[in-house]
């Protein structure tokens, strides 16, 4: 398993701590493949901020449970993910993972009218492992 800072394809925990930050937003629990609980974060802005300052502690875990959950590979979980958050809408994270026709639909739909990102964010981890998968 490569312990460096940013793995060459793997999840980060610089970048689940950068994404603790906005931890009340449950993004950094997202990112780490923990969907249920980075929704319930989302809803009750990191659990009323207790669960936000627990994270801080259970974040070098949450990166090594990532880890052994999803294939590193070709894609990186990193890019796949900032290109998601800021360009989402416009497919870019999809286009970044050769998924060129679904690209060019949220690229003329707006991520499908943003259900489409969302489902991105619920599936991001899964969807880059598929890719990884593939070689």
């Amino acid at each position: 398993m490569n312990k460096s800072a940013f793995p060459a394809a793997g999840h980060s925990l610089i970048a689940g701590y950068l994404l603790w930050v906005f931890g009340f937003t449950g993004s950094h629990r997202f990112y780490f493949g923990k969907k249920w609980t980075g929704l319930l974060w989302m809803a009750t802005f990191g659990m009323f901020g207790i669960g936000w300052l627990v994270d801080a502690f259970l974040i070098p875990g949450m990166e090594e449970d990532a880890d052994t959950k999803y294939v590193s590979g070709r894609y990186n979980y990193n890019v796949a993910w900032i290109l998601l958050t800021f360009f989402g809408w416009l497919g870019i994270h999809r286009f970044y993972m050769g998924r060129i026709w679904t690209g060019l639909l949220w690229l003329c739909t707006g991520g499908l009218l943003t259900l489409g990102w969302a489902w991105d964010f619920w599936h991001m981890n899964e969807i880059v492992s598929e890719e990884n998968r593939k070689g």
